[in-house]
């Protein structure tokens, strides 16, 4: 068995949010617009804050 701390360690995944109604990866194709609403959203920490 591992210990809690290994579990996960070294799985790739890609983040995935929902803006404006679309699922994205990235913002590359997004216009300024959307940009500006990404970056004034309110950020939410789940589970311990990591330094």
């Amino acid at each position: 068995m591992t210990k809690q701390s290994e579990v996960g360690r070294g799985v790739k995944f890609e983040r995935i949010r929902r803006i404006t109604g679309y699922l994205v990866g990235t913002l590359d194709r997004f216009n300024n617009a959307k940009r500006a609403e990404v970056e004034d959203r309110v950020k939410h920490q789940t589970g311990k804050e990591t330094k």
